[in-house]
């Protein structure tokens, strides 16, 4: 194995960590609940504080850190975070459990933002793409298995030993990262102002709409995706984890296929999948009649709702290299960015359709995101290729 490959593979462990910690709530939801004696509604709002904490500190951080040396600053907010993660699964109360949340928000973006710019780096141009689906793949295969076997711990141990186990695994991942990032990677001294200015780019900013809502499309019925497959749809509790764990499967092939359409000019093909999702969408309350039939349409959901991850990316990457090559780390953030933006939208959304209209009307608040995200679809094309005749002028 050569040394790319070795720390590529490291790099995909610490998204598979992130996404244990951030999803693994999703699992165990009504096990907080009935421990911290709150409504199963109030857990879901931990999501959206997350969500929200995620994406207002990840550009302060990352723009405020973009001057220090990047092994340095990666190491220090690895090591917060495993703090932060060793006190959520200490937590006996409902607030020190969304402060210990908010710590590991706060760092978590940037950790990811710098796992991107890094790996930019480090990958050779033409699997570039590839590399940053793979980033994305360990969400899902923290999905796959860390989400499950952390549902099987919350069940038969407790959930604060899942947080434990998230910790043991933070420290492995720290001491190999310490090992294996490059200490001499390459970084800009560029002022604040100077990286901002990327925002003001329409091709940006359009994009960074279209993850927000894409996002709050896939959240406005993921967040409750429990309750549903055992309330709503009737599966018995013990066969929860292998369910889950096949959503994570399709999830892990979703996020292949997006790497493959960010190779072939992906952003193209977009629209149509945003077509796909706002049928299944509003099909959504018919298909949770009937527990297979609606169990299948949580699966080819998972496998399109979230296809333009890294085309998206990608489509970051280039214009601020090709324009803004001193803002190239926080162009790397801004998918986690408007992303997690989208999942507080998503989850918020969520918990107030629960409230008022019950688990099988979270597909209506989807719908219409993913419509928002079809206009977003094809504006953000229209300006790429504004962009491209400009230039070609």
């Amino acid at each position: 194995m050569s040394k790319y490959q070795v720390q590529a593979a490291a790099f995909v462990l610490v998204s598979f960590m992130l996404g244990c910690n951030e999803f693994i709530v999703v699992g165990i939801i009504s096990d907080i609940a009935q421990s911290l004696r709150v409504s199963v509604a109030t857990v879901g709002y931990l999501v959206t504080v997350f969500a929200i904490v995620y994406a207002v500190s990840t550009p302060l951080v990352t723009v405020l850190t973009n001057r220090f040396n990047r092994y340095h600053t990666f190491m220090v907010l690895m090591v917060i975070f495993l703090l932060g993660n060793t006190l959520t699964g200490f937590a006996t109360t409902f607030p020190m459990m969304v402060a210990a949340r908010m710590i590991t928000a706060v760092v978590a973006g940037t950790i990811e933002s710098l796992s991107i710019a890094i790996c930019s780096v480090i990958a050779p141009r033409n699997k570039r793409a590839v590399l940053i689906s793979w980033l994305a793949a360990g969400f899902s295969i923290a999905s796959v298995i860390g989400v499950p076997i952390g549902t099987a711990i919350s069940t038969h141990w407790g959930w604060q030993d899942a947080f434990h186990v998230i910790s043991v695994l933070s420290l492995v991942v720290c001491v190999i990262l310490g090992l294996l990032v490059p200490r001499d990677l390459p970084q800009s001294a560029s002022g604040i102002k100077s990286q901002l200015i990327l925002l003001t780019d329409r091709r940006i900013y359009l994009g960074a709409a279209l993850i927000l809502f894409t996002a709050a499309a896939s959240y406005a019925y993921y967040t409750y995706v429990r309750p549903l497959i055992t309330d709503t749809l009737g599966f018995i509790t013990t066969s929860l984890n292998w369910l889950l764990m096949v959503i994570g499967i399709v999830s892990i092939i979703s996020n292949r296929l997006s790497g493959t359409l960010a190779e072939h000019h992906g952003l193209r093909q977009l629209p149509k999948f945003y077509v796909l999702d706002i049928i299944l969408l509003l099909l959504f309350p018919l298909a949770m009649q009937s527990a297979w039939l609606g169990y299948g349409l949580l699966l080819i959901l998972t496998l399109v709702v979230l296809i333009g991850g890294s085309p998206i990316q990608v489509h970051f990457l280039d214009v601020a290299e090709d324009s803004y090559p001193q803002a190239v780390a926080l162009a790397s953030a801004l998918n986690a960015i408007f992303f997690n933006i989208g999942i507080s939208l998503g989850s918020a959304t969520a918990s107030g359709v629960l409230q008022a209209a019950g688990l099988t009307s979270l597909g209506w608040g989807a719908a219409v995101f993913a419509a928002i995200s079809l206009g977003l679809a094809v504006l953000l094309n229209r300006a790429n290729g504004q962009s491209q005749g400009v230039t070609a002028k």
